[in-house]
């Protein structure tokens, strides 16, 4: 690979170019008349979109077939002009569809890549299905459960590093939460999956391309972790109980006549989510940690507080807070019942402006 394409997300040793991670992406600034590129598309069911963005303008978005892609980028431009290429990953990772991924193979121009510019910082964000942009493009009434219906571009987290001029990188997976997911799973749980490059990606029962390696922290340094989990752990307590298939034993998180979690799932929500600010604290260093949450409703944030401020006074870490983010609006919504380009807009804006402040940017 090209000194000069930059490659964000979550990578492995054994293969350094494969982006599994939704918002992945390969950036490289070219020089050129003309410039094709051929991507390799892993998957089951569930096939991988790109979006194709040139000086941050969305000139494609399209699905990959499997196998060897040759996508033209673009074609008879003019030669002595540097163009800003960013080919995203639309998609998260899809548990259960064998191996899914992206890589670039290769690159055919008439012309150079030129260095790409370092960012003002670099966030990294983890979250559920909103961090994934599930439903973040189609239409209100779509509700089908497809790859298509995905957007990492038109979502928060793109938005608030471009807001930024920031790299960053993304580790999300829909219906999972900071305790359990929303049928009541306790495996489908992210801080679970955090130190693996991609423990979600499976085929015959082992990992693919390195996935299941663990994750080397030094390669990317946030400067801020924004999470955003607790809207799945509050949809666990309208679920049915799990059962554990191993153990026999159940789990339900469930909520008072008051509307609030009783004390045993406080109990159980809270140790999780200190639990994994002490993570995250441990894997990156001094890097900002900053807890978002109410773009589809705001239920957990009572025991979310209580929970960072445990955090903050056992282990006297200031250097983490909370931010409330703008609820999703009737006309905000995008497909499958998630936020859409309204929704997204908004939160970026917030989480922006909070940033900017924590790191004193003007």
């Amino acid at each position: 690979m090209d000194s000069n394409i930059k490659i964000l997300g979550r990578t492995s040793q054994e293969a350094p170019d494969v982006l599994f991670w939704t918002g992945s992406r390969y950036e490289m600034n070219v020089k050129a008349s003309n410039l094709n590129v051929h991507i390799e598309a892993a998957y089951g069911m569930q096939e991988q979109w790109i979006a194709v963005l040139v000086n941050g303008a969305l000139l494609c978005r399209m699905p990959l077939l499997r196998g060897d892609n040759e996508v033209i980028v673009f074609r008879n431009r003019m030669d002595s002009v540097v163009k800003n290429v960013r080919i995203l990953k639309e998609v998260q990772p899809m548990g259960g569809d064998g191996a899914n991924y992206i890589r670039l193979t290769k690159i055919e121009t008439d012309g150079t890549l030129e260095p790409v510019a370092e960012p003002a910082c670099r966030i990294e964000f983890v979250g559920d299905s909103i961090t994934s942009g599930e439903g973040g493009i189609g239409a209100h009434c779509e509700m089908d459960w497809v790859a298509q219906l995905f957007s990492a571009y038109d979502n928060y987290a793109y938005k608030t590093a471009e807001a930024l001029g920031a790299d960053y990188q993304v580790v999300s997976q829909s219906g999972w939460g900071v305790y359990c997911g929303y049928n009541n799973d306790i495996h489908s749980n992210i801080p679970g999956i955090y130190d693996t490059v991609c423990s979600i990606v499976s085929a015959d029962g082992a990992g693919v391309l390195g996935s299941w390696e663990a994750y080397d922290f030094a390669k990317f340094r946030p400067d801020v972790v924004v999470i955003n989990l607790g809207t799945n752990d509050s949809g666990a307590c309208g679920a049915e109980s799990y059962t554990d298939p191993e153990t026999g034993r159940q789990y339900k998180l469930s909520k008072g006549e008051d509307g609030k979690l009783d004390a045993e799932s406080a109990k159980v929500f809270g140790d999780a989510v200190r639990a994994f600010l002490g993570k995250l604290r441990e894997r990156n260093g001094n890097a900002y940690l900053l807890w978002v949450y109410g773009m589809l409703g705001a239920d957990m944030e009572e025991p979310i507080l209580a929970a960072i401020d445990a955090y903050r006074a056992q282990s006297g870490d200031e250097r983490v807070s909370y931010c409330r983010l703008p609820d999703t609006t009737k006309e905000a919504f995008g497909s499958r019942m998630h936020p859409g380009h309204i929704s997204h807009e908004r939160a970026a804006e917030v989480i922006a402006a909070r940033i900017r402040e924590i790191l004193q940017m003007k």
